[in-house]
């Protein structure tokens, strides 16, 4: 069955927060914040039939830069079914759309899953942080 990925409406920042904090607990965002980021950036819902199995954000590129951030957020119970794979390229169709050039991701250290799926999909990584006052350590990753 083919994903079906809808974007973000006011009305769906509920289900598109509980999809991130649910994938990403050291980083728990607000709705305020979550509105906040549909404003500067393209948040998705998808859905395997009528279910909720993840989220993306596209960071589009800026006015000088061709680079894009595409994360993609899969539920645990959904992954290792391809439905990760099908919406990455998804999204990454819309980056490049968007005239992306270079396309990196970002993945919570500790989401094994999420690392070893980026890896698997031809990411590399270039860059380990945590953000200010956070201990949560973060891995930046760019397309090959």
């Amino acid at each position: 069955m083919a994903l079906r990925i809808d974007p973000v409406r006011p009305d769906t920042v509920p289900l598109w927060r509980e999809v991130h904090n649910l994938v990403i607990p050291a980083h728990q965002l607000s709705l305020d914040e979550v509105r906040e980021r549909s404003e500067r950036n393209r948040l998705t819902l998808a859905h395997d039939g009528g279910t909720l199995v993840g989220n993306a954000t596209i960071r589009p590129p800026g006015p000088d830069s061709r680079t894009a951030t595409v994360i993609v957020r899969i539920l645990p119970r959904y992954r290792r079914q391809g439905l990760g794979t099908q919406y990455l390229d998804a999204q990454l169709a819309d980056a490049r759309a968007l005239g992306a050039e270079r396309i990196e991701t970002v993945v919570l250290a500790a989401n094994r899953d999420g690392l070893e799926f980026a890896r698997r999909h031809g990411f590399v990584e270039f860059d380990r942080y945590t953000l200010d006052g956070d201990d949560a350590e973060y891995v930046d990753l760019y397309l090959t």
